[in-house]
């Protein structure tokens, strides 16, 4: 397994002040969601997960947004939060405090909204930031193609770095792949990983990645970490 642990930071531009408050809210909600205990847990994330069946019922629209601050688990927040704080801060930086949360909540719901086209009669309540973070990724993609991931091969215990280009294309294959699998499928409830939400959100970063990329070659710069 390998998971990334670093990138080239821009240097200037805005503070990511959004970026790690999102983190903070995340985890905040996680530890709520986990005090509950587990019948009460589970009541709360059928409240708030985006469930298809019920939203296209013309119900619970709400929880198209609410989804994206619920977690499965442990693991599950970790390696959302991990990917978020990789990634977001460059973007924020450069696009702005306001616009990167803009960007992140409509990411969010455009990725929401194409599970539940993908999956429209799942009674299953959908829960994660992934398909929010999947719009930032997108949009790295296409503005940092260049920049150096740091990434950590578990099973080696060693560290090597990336293009964006390569660690993001692979990402997304992969996701691909999956979500088309899927389709032979019920609906994604099988797999229990929302495939089509990550692919819907990176399509949407992609798309404000190219209408951003301008802005990020004329004012700003990035460093490495070393």
């Amino acid at each position: 397994m390998f998971f990334p642990i670093g990138d080239d930071q821009v240097k200037g531009g805005h503070k990511p002040l959004f970026a790690y408050s999102l983190i903070l809210v995340n985890v905040i909600i996680f530890f709520y969601e986990f005090s509950l205990g587990p019948e009460l847990s589970q009541i709360f994330v059928t409240e708030f997960g985006a469930i298809p069946f019920e939203i296209l019922s013309g119900t619970d629209w709400h929880t198209l947004f609410t989804c994206m601050f619920l977690h499965g688990g442990w693991m599950h927040l970790i390696g959302n939060m991990l990917f978020l704080w990789v990634f977001a801060d460059n973007i924020e930086a450069v696009i702005g405090n306001i616009n990167f949360l803009i960007f992140y909540t409509v990411g969010g719901l455009a990725a929401s909204a194409v599970h539940v086209f993908f999956n429209p009669y799942s009674e299953i309540p959908m829960v994660g930031a992934s398909g929010a973070i999947s719009a930032v990724m997108g949009a790295y993609l296409i503005m940092f193609p260049a920049s150096r991931i740091k990434v950590l091969i578990l099973i080696f215990f060693t560290v090597v770095y990336v293009p964006a280009i390569f660690f993001l294309g692979i990402w997304i294959v992969q996701q691909m792949v999956a979500g088309y699998g899927s389709l032979n499928a019920v609906s994604e409830e099988s797999t229990g990983v929302a495939w089509w939400a990550h692919i819907g959100g990176f399509v949407f970063g992609v798309v404000a990645g190219f209408l951003a990329r301008s802005q990020y070659r004329s004012k700003y710069k990035y460093h490495t970490e070393d």
